[in-house]
């Protein structure tokens, strides 16, 4: 199911299990969290849905939807990797994981996983809960966030330029 278009099947009880599919970035995850409140929402209302797992889209190695999975008590079913070649295959409408490529384990992979995951409930995050996978004090994310120079936001030729700002000063 995508994105709003996931609330008739759950609510209907026309669908078993539920595939979220999520990267590393908070509006994803974000939806994700709102597919795991509806899940759980119909599911005490005598709904027969769960959430079999998640695959993580464009997968950069941050580690947010990994993390967002463990905390609301999903598996990860597959990560497919942020690469220009899939990219590219994709915006060609090209088959990735034919037989005897070198994508084809991954996706053979991700139809294991979907056919044998179970469908769970799962326990959706608050808002709080969410933004907390993105904390820039997080060590295990790789190191110190930071902030971006005048350069990095204006590219190479970046020059600097005098203020028009007025600056007061401290009385």
């Amino acid at each position: 199911m995508v994105c709003g278009g996931f609330g008739l099947p759950i609510a209907r009880d026309m669908c078993q299990k539920v595939i979220v599919v999520g990267s590393n970035d908070l509006q994803s995850l974000y939806v994700a969290n709102n597919v795991c409140s509806a899940v759980q929402y119909f599911r005490k209302l005598g709904g027969n849905v769960g959430v079999a797992g998640m695959v993580i889209n464009k997968d950069d190695g941050t580690g947010e939807a990994a993390k967002f999975a463990e905390s609301v008590g999903i598996p990860v079913l597959s990560a497919i990797p942020a690469d220009d070649d899939i990219r590219k295959k994709s915006a060609n409408y090209e088959i990735i994981g034919r037989p005897e490529t070198q994508w084809a384990g991954l996706f053979e992979q991700l139809a294991e996983g979907v056919a044998d995951a179970p469908p769970l409930l799962p326990e959706p995050l608050d808002q709080d809960g969410l933004l907390g996978l993105f904390d820039g004090n997080d060590e295990s994310a790789g190191g110190q966030l930071t902030p971006a120079t005048a350069e990095d936001m204006c590219g190479k030729n970046f020059t600097a330029k005098p203020s028009l700002e007025v600056v007061y000063d401290e009385v």
